[in-house]
């Protein structure tokens, strides 16, 4: 089993951020556009049940990704399972359409442009990424993927990253939650 431990944090001001990812020699790689589709449950309400399921879709791939609760009250660390899907062109319309018939609904959708980088720190793998979401503004994430057994020490090697690069409060809240609560209601 794989478990993501993410923290996300809102970007103030991109230079400064920038400057210091550049002290701590983290490259960005080029710009991605990534549509991300939410389904619903058609018999358990994801949000009471704080999970995710997903068709992520970028120019290059389409994957699908099931998100367990999250594990504490600090980070955004849960259970991920990430399956990739051939033939981009028609997976996602084909895989939701699978959902659809199974009673699952679309939930919603993210869409953002994204910059990756990866640096170690204290000896562990650390995935970098800005993000620029239509409609929220710029967030940059940290993440590491980890067995069970290394979840306590992921996060608190995410968590002295964070404080090394001032990066303030974490915000917990999906990309998707945080589109509903700035969406007028209908």
């Amino acid at each position: 089993m794989v478990i993501e431990v993410e923290m996300k944090f809102a970007v103030r001001d991109e230079v400064e951020l920038r400057q210091r990812l550049q002290k701590w020699e983290v490259e960005l790689g080029p710009s991605e556009r990534q549509v991300d589709s939410y389904f619903s449950h058609p018999a358990r309400d994801f949000s009471n049940t704080d999970e995710a399921l997903r068709i992520r879709q970028t120019e290059s791939r389409v994957e699908v990704t099931y998100k367990g609760p999250r594990l504490d009250e600090r980070t955004k660390t849960r259970k991920e399972i990430e399956v990739a899907l051939a033939d981009r062109e028609t997976a996602a319309p084909q895989f939701a359409q699978i959902l659809e018939a199974l009673g699952f609904c679309v939930a919603g959708e993210v869409t953002k442009s994204r910059r990756v980088g990866q640096l170690q720190v204290r000896n562990r793998a650390v995935t970098v990424a800005l993000d620029q979401v239509d409609g929220l503004g710029r967030f940059l994430e940290l993440e590491s993927v980890v067995c069970p057994a290394d979840v306590a020490e992921a996060r608190a090697t995410l968590e002295y990253l964070a404080c090394e690069l001032d990066l303030g409060g974490t915000e917990r809240r999906s990309y998707l939650e945080l589109l509903e609560l700035h969406s007028p209601p209908l």
